[in-house]
């Protein structure tokens, strides 16, 4: 038996989640499903540039958890990428935090250079 998944902090749901290469009917697409918490990560590593530990911080899991959880996004991202899959955002055991700071913040490198 597996051991239940707690829930992970995310900062709200993503504004698009749906994408797909243009022309090509979604009858003929293989479709990869991005979990909302590995979304998250990629929002919280990728573009806001947060170092994992923080970022781990944030969704309330540890550093190896997240790391486990952005290894497998960026690998369902580059499948999607190189093979022209259709990708889906949603589901997951996440508890949503919506505040005015959860897409507002510029990330640690815009920080750097505005300081």
């Amino acid at each position: 038996m597996t051991r239940p998944k707690c829930r992970r902090n995310i900062c709200g749901m993503p504004d698009k989640n749906y994408f797909k290469p243009r022309g090509i009917p979604n009858v003929d697409l293989e479709e990869i499903v991005l979990s909302l918490d590995e979304f998250e990560t990629v929002r919280l590593a990728d573009y806001e540039q947060l170092y994992q530990e923080e970022a781990a911080s944030k969704m309330n899991i540890s550093r190896q958890t997240f790391g486990r959880i952005i290894e497998s996004a960026h690998k369902k991202i580059a499948d999607v990428l190189i093979h022209g899959k259709a990708l889906k955002i949603e589901g997951g055991e996440v508890s949503i935090e919506e505040t005015n700071q959860c897409y507002h913040e510029k990330g640690r490198r815009a920080k750097r250079n505005n300081q």
